[in-house]
């Protein structure tokens, strides 16, 4: 056990302290939630002294930050590697479905992403990723014809996929026995994302 402990440190000593401390923040996280979260809990969740986190972050929200702004880039990926799609009401269609998917699957770095706990305007990075997410929506809703920046639009259209990934995540679909159709997940914000379509078209 010492032995490994050791390896351990001498294997961050040569660059991947940060991405260590930040793993074991996020275990934290999704273990634990983000009240539980402090550098000196990620230094010894990691095996390194109690100073060695702040090589690296500034503070305890630098970290957050950096969980939040890695969310971004694996959303992003998600949205980068669905299939291409020559019609981009179909392209809409998809991205809306990968979003709550995303947030279904990590929903306390969703939670995290988005909420309080984060000021993100004191976090370059953490607002560059998240632009650079939200500009695959835009450039498939100006593909629909909307015109650039097409900023109303995109906004409109991302509180359409938040709002769906929010209420799902807190479990707030009710049964309705007298309702016929199924109000699973794929179909219902299929459909949502359709009549935001049909919708922009009609305007």
């Amino acid at each position: 056990m010492k032995k490994m402990a050791a390896d351990r440190r001498a294997a961050y000593h040569h660059g991947d302290l940060r991405a260590a401390l930040r793993d074991a923040a996020e275990r934290i996280l999704v273990a634990r939630g983000v009240a539980e979260i402090s550098l000196r809990e990620v230094a010894r969740a990691v095996g390194v002294s109690h100073a060695a986190p702040y090589r690296h972050y500034a503070n305890r929200e630098a970290l957050l930050a950096d969980i939040a702004a890695g969310g971004f880039e694996r959303l992003r990926g998600r949205f980068v590697a669905l299939p291409a799609r020559r019609d981009p009401a179909r392209r809409f269609v998809d991205l809306a479905r990968c979003y709550v998917e995303f947030a279904l699957a990590e929903p306390a770095v969703y939670r995290l992403m988005f909420g309080s706990d984060i000021r993100k305007a004191g976090h370059p990075q953490l607002a560059e990723a998240g632009y650079r997410t939200l500009d695959i929506l835009r450039n498939t809703l100006c593909a629909l014809g909307v015109a650039a920046p097409a900023t109303v639009e995109t906004i409109a259209a991302w509180s359409l996929a938040h709002g769906m990934a929010q209420i799902m995540i807190d479990q707030r679909l009710e049964p309705q026995p007298a309702v016929d159709e199924v109000l699973d997940m794929p179909l219902l914000v299929t459909r949502a994302a359709q009549i935001f379509v049909a919708g922009l078209r009609a305007a």
